[in-house]
């Protein structure tokens, strides 16, 4: 039932579902909820100029090459301050990855006029940076997707928001080929889940400094 119900992109949603314009959601811990409306949102392509990023590191990772996953990837963009950098926040470190679950008290959003409540809901993020002011909440894919659940964005947001009053901010990512991509989504009503917009994003080469 798990495995069903995790349909990340709009191509691994039953026919039947899709075309009924319907979409799923986890409400509790193992329970999920059929919504009706636009679960998902499209990842708009990068301006077509690659920009040719300095790493700050002055050696060699070795071991950020053995490999082709989403998290060493990450890392290696987080290691060569290339976070930091987009971000324009040398304070950023890492401080959250993995699973967590929501808060117990739950969290109530809107999708289009159906109100929905969320309660001790399993989310994961790649990684997650605090700084003085913000906190960097990031989706992290090895592969070329055209759109992503909103809902992989959207809980970790209102979970972490729950726990700090600082800027919360949601990024995807991914790196195709040398090309590190980066978008930078923000929510313009946090109590709605389709108030998602692009704010920023950027492609990076990472040249090496050594």
């Amino acid at each position: 039932m798990k495995i069903l119900c995790w349909q990340d992109i709009r191509e691994s949603h039953p026919h039947v579902i899709w075309e009924k314009g319907l979409f799923i959601l986890p409400t509790r811990n193992g329970i999920y909820s059929i919504i009706k409306g636009e679960g998902y949102i499209d990842i708009p392509p990068t301006s077509e100029t690659i920009d040719v990023y300095m790493s700050k590191l002055d050696f060699e990772l070795v071991t950020a090459k053995i490999g082709n996953s989403e998290m060493q990837h990450l890392d290696f963009a987080y290691a060569s301050s290339l976070i930091r950098t987009f971000f324009e926040d040398d304070s950023l470190v890492l401080t959250i990855r993995g699973r967590k679950y929501s808060p117990d008290a739950g969290f109530l959003f809107r999708v289009g006029k159906q109100e929905i409540e969320a309660r001790s809901v399993q989310t994961e993020v790649d990684a997650g940076y605090e700084g003085r002011n913000q906190i960097v909440l990031i989706e992290a894919k090895s592969r070329n997707q055209t759109n992503t659940i909103i809902r992989q964005l959207y809980y970790p947001f209102r979970q972490w928001q729950h726990h700090t009053a600082k800027k919360v901010k949601t990024i995807f990512f991914d790196k195709i080929g040398d090309v590190y991509r980066i978008w930078h989504f923000e929510f313009n009503d946090p109590n709605d889940y389709n108030s998602i917009k692009i704010v920023k994003a950027q492609s990076f080469h990472i040249k090496e400094n050594f």
